[in-house]
């Protein structure tokens, strides 16, 4: 990533992020994918997993910033407002699904929101294609810098998101996944 032009990488563990801050010199944007009984909730969760990644010196530290609530019963909101009070120098990323969300976790103390859980949500189920408008409008009314995430497929995606007004992307499966790669050009070429 970093020899091809990215100017940071999102990255799940602390073993990968360690590694990926010792190889390169970019900012980390740091998760802790767990699956908890009870809820939907599974970007870092709980204070556990806060702990481990600002101990491994993560840069942005992102959270999930739906409205499903934690294992502990606490919102998204809530459990921002207690990371920013236990590590207030730390930058948090809200990934969110729907306007309210991310304007409830910027107004909680959350640094940037991300467009990550769009589509993957009750709220936002069917939402399968990157939306600009959504990118747009999160943009005029939350006072976080916004990261568009998920759905980016093609560059001319990534360039139209930053002009809906996102501050930064982040693109994943379409730069990660070969075996999706493929089946889109290959999907592209049969039509």
């Amino acid at each position: 990533a970093a020899q091809s032009g990215a100017v940071g990488i999102r990255a799940n563990t602390v073993r990968d992020i360690t590694q990926i801050k010792e190889a390169v010199d970019l900012p980390v944007i740091g998760i802790i994918k767990k699956d908890y009984e009870g809820t939907p909730m599974y970007i870092t969760v709980t204070m556990k997993e806060v702990d481990e990644l600002v101990a491994c010196g993560v840069d942005i530290l992102a959270v999930q910033g739906t409205s499903a609530l934690r294992p502990d019963g606490s919102t998204a909101a809530q459990f921002i407002e207690a990371i920013k009070a236990k590590y207030p120098e730390q930058l948090v990323m809200a990934d969110c699904a729907t306007i309210e969300e991310g304007i409830a976790c910027a107004n909680a103390g959350a640094d940037f929101v991300g467009t990550t859980m769009r589509g993957y949500t009750p709220e936002t189920q069917g939402c399968d294609d990157i939306d600009f408008d959504f990118i747009h409008e999160l943009s005029e009314k939350c006072p976080a810098k916004i990261i568009a995430e998920g759905h980016i497929h093609y560059p001319e995606q990534a360039k139209k998101a930053l002009e809906a007004g996102a501050f930064a992307l982040v693109v994943g499966g379409a730069i990660t996944r070969p075996a999706e790669i493929t089946a889109r050009f290959v999907a592209a070429i049969e039509k």
